[in-house]
């Protein structure tokens, strides 16, 4: 198509065919050639979070090897070598504080506080240096059958009564049932397993002077152990 343009002299000229611009090259293009460096950042950046969260979890919890129980321990009783196995833990600050292997030593001769079960961790509350019995007093094994003593299981620390009961003879039961039975009080250090004839002993703290009268007391089988109410108030 032509087109007639006026001069500054009024004569007019034809023009030739109007010029066209040339085309802009698509922007497409340009996005894709940046899009293979926007994903190598981003594997980058991904990496470099995954390389902070192992480090955060290796610089708050490290492992260390810590005292396990190897088998139980009953309440009082001391702790020996072989009493003790080790495991390998992640210590976390806020939860309990398990004692650690390199300080073995100073476990083992140390008394437990509580009853301690196989596998359980073996931290500072678990262990005492209070001896089984005060000074004063004596410690005097009692074996007790069945019905010599409650069926709820006895525990160290308990304050029981030694009961004396009469014996097979008519006169002695009789005279037994007029008057109180003498009793001796007691404290439970420890008591023993079940054996295969049901009987179990019992070892009992009581004072200094009640020692000999209890083993012979005990020695007769003549005896009963009673658990009395703990006082409220």
């Amino acid at each position: 198509m032509s087109s007639t343009v006026t001069r500054s002299d009024g004569t007019g000229a034809q023009a030739g065919p109007s010029a066209v611009a040339p085309a802009a090259p698509p922007r497409a293009l340009t996005a894709r050639r940046r899009r293979p460096a926007l994903i190598g950042l981003s594997v980058a950046l991904v990496a470099a979070g995954g390389l902070l969260g192992a480090f955060a979890v290796l610089t708050t919890g490290q492992h260390k090897a810590v005292l396990a129980l190897a088998k139980p321990v009953a309440e009082g009783q001391v702790i020996t070598d072989a009493d003790l196995t080790e495991a390998s833990i992640t210590l976390d600050p806020a939860a309990i504080k398990p004692i650690l292997a390199v300080n073995r030593a100073t476990v083992v001769g140390k008394r437990a506080a509580n009853n301690l079960h196989p596998g359980s961790l073996v931290t500072k509350e678990d262990l005492t240096d209070t001896p089984l019995i005060a000074a004063g007093q004596q410690l005097v094994g009692v074996l007790l059958k069945p019905g010599q003593l409650p069926s709820t299981p006895l525990t160290s620390g308990t304050a029981v009564l030694v009961v004396s009961t009469p014996g097979e003879d008519s006169a002695a039961a009789t005279a037994a049932t007029a008057a109180p039975p003498s009793t001796m009080k007691a404290t439970v250090v420890r008591v023993g397993d079940v054996e295969t004839t049901g009987n179990r002993t019992v070892d009992l703290a009581v004072a200094g002077t009640d020692g000999p009268a209890l083993a012979a007391r005990a020695a007769t089988g003549r005896i009963a152990v009673i658990v009395a109410a703990k006082a409220t108030g």
